[in-house]
C-alpha cells in the first residue's frame, strides 16, 4: 500500500489568506445575488435582512483573518505586532456591534429571521466551498 500525504498540513499562511479573501468576495457576491432575488420575490424587508446577514458574515471573515494572523505570528514565535491588543479589543467590540446590527435589523426591517440566518450562514458556506476547492487542487 502506498501512503498519500494529506494536503491540509501543507496549507501555508498565504494560501489561507487567499482562501479567506475569496470567501469574503464569494460571501458578498452570494449575498447580493440572493438579496436581489428576495427583493423581487418577497419584498425589500427580507432582502434587507439577508443583506445585513451577508455584510456581517463578510466582516466576520475579515475579523477572523486578523485573529488568525495574530495567532500564527504567536505560534511561529515571531514578534507580535504592536496592535495585537487592539486586534483583540476590536474583535470583541465588533461582536457587540454585530449583535446590535442584528437586533437593529430585526426591529427596524421587521423581515424574516430565516433571511437573516441565511445571510449569516453565507460565511460558513463560502469558507467551506473555498476549503474544498483548496483540498481538491
Amino acid at each position: 500500500m502506498t501512503e498519500q500525504t494529506h494536503p491540509a498540513p501543507a496549507l501555508t499562511d498565504e494560501a489561507l489568506a487567499i482562501l479567506l479573501k475569496r470567501a469574503v468576495r464569494d460571501t458578498l457576491i452570494l449575498g447580493a445575488a440572493a438579496a436581489l432575488v428576495l427583493l423581487i420575490a418577497s419584498g425589500w424587508r427580507n432582502a434587507a435582512m439577508l443583506a445585513t446577514g451577508a455584510a456581517i458574515s463578510a466582516a466576520s471573515i475579515l475579523e477572523w483573518q486578523r485573529l488568525i494572523r495574530l495567532i500564527n505570528s504567536r505560534l511561529d514565535k515571531q514578534k507580535l505586532p504592536r496592535s495585537s491588543v487592539v486586534v483583540v479589543l476590536f474583535f470583541l467590540l465588533r461582536l457587540f456591534i454585530f449583535a446590535a446590527a442584528i437586533y437593529g435589523s430585526l426591529k427596524c426591517f421587521q423581515g424574516s429571521l430565516v433571511a437573516l440566518l441565511c445571510g449569516l450562514g453565507l460565511a460558513v458556506l463560502a469558507t467551506t466551498w473555498g476549503a474544498l476547492r483548496l483540498l481538491k487542487a
